[in-house]
């Protein structure tokens, strides 16, 4: 046996952090994962930085603030990655995922790690090629992408528990479409009739649903979220048959969460079907692309219900607790590869946590930015959200987000919003013209921060714009609340 520690990542798409017992939620059955936090060091503010699913992947993969440099897009060949780096150190490296993005049209995200399975099924009709594991074949749970997803990290387990390993689970479950067996949602919806709904991605209420829809919905949803704890219970479950427990470093983890109603959505972006929309001087609108997909991306904020999400690290000589200290996904990396003894390169802009681990430190950041790539501007056409070409209609808003306030800012023409998270947890009152002075500190950290990371100017200029417009010149400095109150109602 290897005296490396083992390093076992479990990503689960989409898992909402009040979704835990652990985290608070009693009605939620999760008992698998709640008996790994009583073993874990659990992290009440751990926080997104890049959004959504592939820029998330990118930030863990490399220690990047990737949607400062890059969006939804193939993995750069320019960076190292962290399955690759501990592949040089001595370490078996595995990825086991069913999340349909990694590799799919070149993206890349496989590389580093010596061996990597995509179990296929995840996605949509337009590639029949890609669903042998059509949803019209199940017959059983374990014919789930969840369930042979950790299976199949079971089996590798089987084969390798003897290295030294880094192995990487990635399950889009509990991602909609949520259609796990109808005895987990009659759990939450007594009489369940196995009916589903489909997220609208936008405001519910414009979309024509009832509250009957999304409690439907949301029912189909947490019986999901259960099947993935029963799952992501049976891997763990391994490696206490081959006796892997005491040396291995387990984390759990989310990529964002999602809204169903807060704030008015249902989804975790807004899309409009906005065929005749103008697009962006140089954007290409591929003639491929159906015009039932000729979809804009509109104002979509990124609220707690998406940023705050679930962190749980289990390892060697751990001692259980909680920690307030706040982290943010680039920060995986630096602390796996400290664990293992490998030192990070440049090119890592994350900070190891492992002393907030131990308990000799109380604080990590004094804030997080949680992003959309910066690079999508008004009327450009991009990948995003699922890796077909989306119109972007405004600067995507990005959220700065400390132990007190969040701030969302994003172009000129959107109103800044602030929020006490002490007194307005569930961010219902924007404070910002009563507390200007925090909300242009906030944002003048934020612009700081993006510049820190080499963020492209083009893509700090429109931010830049929208400090000053709401805040006045010099960053809003020589302005009074009272004026900039005025102006907002003005122009809201």
């Amino acid at each position: 046996m290897s005296t490396l520690p083992n390093i076992l990542v479990i990503v689960s798409d989409t898992f909402r952090r009040d979704h835990l017992g652990a985290y608070g939620n009693p009605a939620i059955q999760t008992p698998h994962l709640d008996s790994l936090a009583r073993s874990s060091v659990v992290f009440d503010n751990h926080l997104i930085s890049s959004f959504p699913t592939m820029p998330a992947r990118a930030d863990i993969l490399t220690g990047t603030f990737s949607y400062t440099h890059m969006g939804w897009e193939p993995l750069p060949e320019r960076l190292p990655t962290l399955p690759g780096l501990l592949s040089e150190a001595g370490y078996l490296t595995m990825g086991v995922v069913d999340t349909p993005f990694f590799i799919r049209n070149g993206f890349g995200y496989d590389r580093g790690f010596d061996d990597f399975v995509w179990v296929r099924g995840q996605g949509d009709d337009t590639r029949p090629h890609e669903r042998a594991d059509a949803r019209s074949v199940w017959r059983m749970e374990e014919d789930r992408l969840v369930a042979r997803t950790m299976s199949e990290a079971e089996r590798w387990l089987e084969r390798h528990y003897g290295e030294p390993f880094f192995l990487y689970v990635d399950t889009w479950d509990p991602h909609e479409p949520w259609d796990a067996p109808d005895y987990y949602a009659s759990r939450y919806m007594p009489g369940y009739d196995g009916r589903t709904v489909y997220p609208s991605y936008g405001r519910w209420r414009e979309a024509g649903l009832a509250k009957g829809d999304l409690e439907l919905a949301y029912a189909t949803y947490c019986g999901e979220v259960t099947m993935v704890d029963f799952w992501i219970g049976r891997l763990l479950a391994k490696l206490d048959a081959l006796g892997l427990t005491e040396n291995t470093w387990v984390f759990f983890l989310s990529d964002h969460g999602f809204y169903f109603g807060e704030h008015g959505y249902f989804g975790k972006a807004e899309w409009v079907h906005d065929p005749g929309a103008a697009v962006a001087e140089g954007s290409v609108v591929p003639e491929w692309l159906p015009e039932s997909w000729l979809l804009t991306v509109g104002w979509s904020p990124l609220y707690k219900e998406l940023t705050n999400v679930p962190l749980m690290v289990r390892g060697p000589g751990l001692v259980p607790g909680r920690r307030q200290a706040m982290t943010t996904a680039p920060d995986l990396a630096p602390t796996i590869l400290e664990f293992a003894g490998v030192d990070a390169p440049p090119s890592v802009r994350g900070d190891s946590f492992g002393g907030v681990l131990a308990g000799t430190w109380d604080e990590h950041r004094q804030f997080v930015v949680s992003s959309w790539p910066l690079y999508f501007a008004q009327g450009e056409m991009t990948l995003a959200v699922d890796s077909k070409p989306r119109r972007i209609s405004s600067y995507m808003p990005l959220t700065v987000t400390t132990q007190q306030y969040t701030l969302i800012l994003g172009g000129p023409a959107e109103t800044p919003e602030l929020y006490d998270l002490e007194g307005d947890p569930r961010e219902q009152t924007n404070i910002l013209w009563s507390n200007i002075g925090e909300g242009r500190e906030l944002c003048e950290s934020a612009l700081a921060f993006l510049e820190q990371q080499g963020t492209p100017d083009e893509f700090l200029t429109p931010r830049r714009g929208a400090i000053e417009k709401w805040f006045g010149p010099e960053h809003g400095k020589n302005g009074s609340a009272d004026h900039d109150e005025q102006r907002v109602r003005q122009e809201a």
